[in-house]
């Protein structure tokens, strides 16, 4: 039976998945396939060292450790092994010669002349006295009839006309320059870019400095006030958040207080600043994030009712560049 039969057989008998194949048998396999892999890697660059035996003993040696084989990690390693030995048997099969029937085309071009008439056999030739010299030796017409009868016996294929493959003659192209063409704009709807100086900016005054002393003094105005109910504008979220920011500032700097009442709710008031000495004397600074977004804006809307802002409504801020106003 051939091997590769004797191998599928022994692939289909043998090959199960047991994950708990014994670890010393499944370590022993994997060095032995290494081992085999080593050999014709070592080969690999010169193939002829490694003779036909040697690479079929290498197959063998693989058939009897893949009746072992038990899980993917070692067949992938028998795969490889195989890969390799393909390889190298097709490496030296491309090398390999016949000795004295090597097929020499210089000598099957002359004896194939020599068949069609254009040179006289080596014993049909004149003798080297002789004062006859065969001109036409190089320019004899080959009877190609009689090659074609000959090749017509070994053939059952009706002759066809065949074209050569290739021109007769290749002109190498030139490649000449190219002339591009180049892009003219119209200078008439060419626009140079606005430039700005200095004293074209108008520069406002420090809005955020504005809007806190403006806060400061409704909330002096004001007393004791709710923190939803002073700082939200119905009318614009926005502005809502502008008025927490700036009211942050006066909370940071001690000039208002946020104290929890009775019923839980955030109340604030102007009081008076904390000096140094009171720092020294023991008092800190606490800081609290407040989660202010769309939904509790109109949550706070709902819940205190509120129907005009404390704060009154701002303009949107502008900003002048030159001789236009963005906002």
């Amino acid at each position: 039976m051939p091997d590769h039969d004797m191998r599928d057989l022994t692939a289909e008998d043998n090959f199960v998945f047991d994950p708990d194949q014994d670890p010393e048998e499944k370590r022993a396999v994997r060095q032995n396939y290494r081992s085999l892999t080593r050999k014709i890697e070592e080969h690999h660059g010169n193939p002829t060292d490694f003779t036909a035996e040697e690479l079929l003993n290498q197959v063998q040696q693989a058939d009897k450790l893949f009746s072992k084989v038990r899980g993917p990690q070692e067949a992938t390693l028998d795969s490889h092994l195989l890969l390799m030995a393909s390889n190298m048997g097709a490496q030296k099969a491309r090398a390999m010669k016949s000795g004295s029937g090597v097929f020499d085309i210089d000598d099957f071009v002359s004896k194939l002349i020599t068949y069609m008439g254009g040179r006289k056999p080596v014993e049909d030739a004149a003798p080297e006295n002789s004062d006859e010299e065969d001109a036409a030796d190089g320019d004899a017409t080959l009877d190609w009839d009689r090659i074609g009868r000959k090749a017509l016996a070994k053939s059952r294929r009706v002759p066809v006309t065949g074209f050569m493959l290739g021109p007769l003659s290749i002109e190498q192209k030139k490649r000449g320059p190219i002339k591009r063409a180049k892009l003219e704009m119209n200078k008439d709807e060419m626009k140079k870019p606005q430039e700005l100086r200095e004293e074209d900016i108008a520069r406002s005054e420090n809005e955020t400095t504005k809007n806190v002393a403006t806060i400061k003094k409704i909330l002096d105005q004001a007393g004791t006030t709710n923190l939803f109910k002073f700082v939200v504008n119905p009318n614009d979220f926005a502005q809502s958040v502008e008025n927490i920011f700036y009211l942050s500032f006066l909370i940071r700097d001690g000039m208002v207080a946020l104290d929890i009442d009775e019923k839980g709710e955030p109340n604030i008031y102007t009081c008076e600043q904390p000096s140094d000495k009171d720092y020294a004397d023991g008092l800190k600074k606490q800081q609290m994030v407040l989660e202010f977004d769309m939904a509790t804006w109109k949550r706070a809307i709902e819940v205190f009712d509120i129907r005009k802002s404390l704060i009154p409504q701002r303009p949107a801020a502008r900003t002048k560049l030159g001789d236009k106003w963005y906002g």
